[in-house]
Order: structure tokens, then sequence, then C-alpha cells
């Protein structure tokens, strides 16, 4: 069953110079696409490896093995953390 891509809603306004426009329109027509498609296809998967650089930690193996005994045997907390959480507890 083939599937159907969602609608698009939402536009964005983009302004280029006419040479890039052209260029762009020249590049979607050897690609058999819209400008609209051609640019999406070009720029979500940039988007989402720019997303993932952002929002993904990669640890060490030492860092990783620290983190994991720091989870499971956690230290007790210091004096300034203790200020701050009572701090916190009277603003709310």
């Amino acid at each position: 069953m083939p599937s159907t891509a969602p609608t698009r809603t939402d536009r964005i306004e983009l302004r280029t110079t006419a040479e890039e426009k052209r260029l762009l329109a020249t590049a979607a027509a050897y690609e058999r696409l819209d400008l609209t498609g051609f640019i999406m296809r070009s720029t979500l998967p940039v988007a989402r490896k720019v997303i993932d650089r952002a929002e993904k930690i990669t640890l060490s193996e030492r860092d990783a093995t620290r983190v994991l005994e720091l989870l499971e045997n956690p230290p007790k907390p210091t004096a300034a953390l203790l200020a701050a959480a009572k701090r916190r507890m009277l603003r709310a």
C-alpha cells in the first residue's frame, strides 16, 4: 500500500538573488522536482544532522563508566546544593 506524504500547509519565506533562484530552479528541474521539494529534500537531512549534533552527548568509555557509577552511588549533597534546594523550595 503506497504511503501518502503529509500535506504541507506551513510557509517559509526565503529571499534570494535572481541568480540563486535560477540556480535552484534549474537544479530542481534536473531532479524532476518542484522548487519546494528540491529545497526540502536538500535541507532536511542537514537540519537533522545539526540537531543530532547539538542534542547528542557522546561520552568516552571512561566518562560513561563514571556517570553510571555516580547514578548507582550518588555523592552526598554539598552545602551549596542544599542551600540552592532550600531557596528553590521557598520560591515555590
